[in-house]
């Protein structure tokens, strides 16, 4: 009996090993997750519970992975992730789903986000306005130029000084700065994605808290005129600066609207509608001029520039116009039983009976970690642990080894006597 107790000791050493140099030969795979080997002991079947029965040795009960948190190394690549916390990425594997820690991404040469096996990124993608919905698929990028957009509104928010009088030139001309107290421009884009110079002029009347207002495009008059006079709209404010009227229309909504604004690109006419009710509206103080609020809703076209990811795994591709576009949302799952996964190799699993369904959600969501963009999360094996381990293993192989040894002499001693 000792013979066959000795070995099974040898056989359940022999597996610990096994395990152990598992281990140590995947100390820098990344998302790789250590193993425990579990040992059982044996007894032989009786009928009844005898309290003085001699065990039959030991057995590998499983092998149990380690789902602990691995350390986090940051990358050049921003397509790589790293999850911190609970959950698994969402492979598709020509159609069936597996699960992996390993954040290792890059785009293949059908645009599609995959990993170094070639399993495809699943996300929840956008639709074409950047809103995240519930279609869940794999990620494709599109390399293609975003379109232009025509710009159809400016926010402008400036103070114009109380003090100001009537310029002494008149009527206003924009090629005579004395004929004007203000002025402030930015750029605006046509249909086409080319750019133009708009700017603002503010010109102040004889009648108190009294503003004219004109806008001209690449210097010719937005309303159409050629030459002076130049049709004006009227600013008027009320006694504590703030804006009460435009062109005797009480505010708000305090919009101005410039309509079929013909350019010389060949694009089609521009209109613009004029918010000086924005964040920061237009006022009437008694301090210098300044502009608070100027911004406007086109742009050129732009290439693919980058990507970037949150800690919610939402995906933005960055543009060289300065736009960017939300393309989804990473998906990620959790299961209720880590442990009752199947492994599949390439530090990928499956889900399985034992493991139950798969908990589908976002990152921050629920039991689910948080992601970290441009980082790799580490092997979370102890190499420390592990060589005592394997040492402790190697003793335990020798043992019995030395059980079976000693089981032999006696046999040996037994069969000599006469």
């Amino acid at each position: 009996m000792s013979f066959r107790s000795a070995l099974s000791g040898i056989n359940a050493a022999s597996e610990d090993l096994k395990v152990i140099g598992n281990n140590i030969a995947n100390a820098s795979t990344t998302g790789f997750k250590e193993s425990r080997a579990e040992f059982a002991d044996v007894y032989a079947a009786t009928d009844g519970a005898a309290s003085n029965a001699i065990g039959a040795g030991v057995r590998l009960a499983d092998v149990k992975q380690q789902f602990g948190q691995g350390n986090i190394g940051f990358t050049d690549n921003k397509l790589d992730m790293a999850i911190n916390g609970r959950g698994f990425f969402i492979l598709d594997d020509n159609g069936a789903r597996v699960y992996t820690r390993a954040g290792s991404f890059q785009v293949d040469r059908d645009g599609f986000v995959v990993n170094n096996s070639g399993n495809k990124l699943v996300v929840n993608n956008a639709d074409d306005n950047g809103n995240v919905t519930g279609a869940v698929g794999p990620l494709h990028l599109d390399n293609s130029n975003i379109d232009p957009r025509a710009t159809s509104k400016l926010d402008v928010g400036v103070n114009l000084d109380s003090s100001q009088v009537r310029p002494t030139t008149q009527p206003f001309d924009p090629e005579v700065p004395n004929s004007f107290n203000h002025s402030t421009s930015l750029t605006v884009y046509d249909s086409l994605g080319a750019s133009h110079l708009a700017t603002m002029y503010y010109v102040k009347t004889d009648t108190p808290n009294q503003w004219e207002t004109h806008m001209f495009i690449n210097g010719k008059d937005a309303k159409g005129a050629t030459a002076p006079p130049y049709t004006s709209d009227t600013l008027t404010f009320d006694g504590a600066g703030a804006l009460a009227s435009i062109n005797g229309t009480p505010v708000p909504p305090g919009v101005i609207d410039y309509e079929n604004i013909q350019l010389d690109s060949g694009a089609d006419p521009l209109n613009i509608t004029i918010n000086l009710l924005s964040n920061t509206p237009t006022t009437q103080f008694g301090s210098r001029f300044n502009v608070s609020a100027l911004t406007q809703n086109g742009y050129a076209s732009g290439r693919l520039s980058g990507f970037d990811i949150d800690d919610s795994g939402i995906i933005k591709a960055r543009y060289t116009n300065g736009q960017s576009k939300v393309l989804g949302q990473v998906s990620m799952a959790d299961f209720a039983n880590v442990n009752g996964l199947q492994q599949l190799g390439d530090t990928a699993w499956a889900e399985s009976a034992a493991s139950g369904a798969a908990l589908v959600g976002t990152a921050g969501s629920g039991s689910l970690g948080v992601l970290q963009s441009g980082a790799l999360e580490g092997s979370n094996v102890n190499l420390t642990g592990q060589l005592v381990n394997m040492i402790e293993a190697q003793r335990n192989f020798q043992a019995n080894a030395q059980v079976i040894t000693t089981a032999d002499t006696i046999t040996q001693t037994i069969i000599n006597i006469r």
